[in-house]
């Protein structure tokens, strides 16, 4: 079985892409699963575990005004810490977690909730919305699962060759069970 973090890494060395990880309720595994990949270091340019949610528009320039009136767990707040953590640590592609892992629900949203994004070159901009079960640390896991996926996927559809440009977008995708829809 291939490992998706590294799958990620070959693919952004492959082009001479760069990345960096924004995350809230994955506290920095989206990070250790990259790091722990031998030669990380050639494309992975760091993370941000922004768990408060004014961290989110302090270090990761997400709007204030869009995290007071729909709270950390949103999609346009997953789309803007992923573009956010992009030029932040100055790397090609941004890859961001958001949710509620329990064990109470957090901004009116459910246990279970989550939002993954990426943003790439070109204005890639692309997020996608979960409900999931399980305890605390499934809900994690499950998480750092999906937003490797969503980036791998993303690298593959995106971005076929070094310096060319995806098409832009800026949607929620379907996924179908367990994906929600704003």
């Amino acid at each position: 079985m291939t490992d998706t973090a590294a799958s990620v890494l070959r693919l952004l060395d492959e082009r001479g892409a760069t990345l960096a990880v924004a995350e809230s309720l994955t506290g920095g595994l989206v990070a250790a699963r990259f790091t722990a990949v031998p030669g990380a270091s050639r494309t992975f340019r760091g993370s941000v575990t922004a768990y408060a949610t004014e961290l989110k528009a302090r270090l990761l320039d997400v709007d204030p005004a869009l995290l007071a009136e729909h709270g950390a767990v949103d999609p346009r707040v997953a789309r803007e810490m992923a573009a956010g953590v992009r030029t932040r640590l100055g790397a090609d592609w941004g890859l961001a977690t958001t949710g509620v892992a329990g064990p109470d629900p957090q901004d009116g949203k459910p246990v279970g909730t989550v939002y993954v994004a990426v943003a790439g070159p070109g204005g890639f901009l692309e997020a996608r919305g979960l409900l999931l079960s399980g305890d605390r640390a499934g809900i994690r896991a499950r998480t750092v699962s999906v937003a490797l996926d969503l980036l791998e996927h993303s690298l593959v559809s995106g971005l076929e060759t070094p310096g060319e440009s995806p098409r832009a977008k800026d949607r929620e995708d379907s996924g179908g069970k367990g994906c929600l829809q704003p």
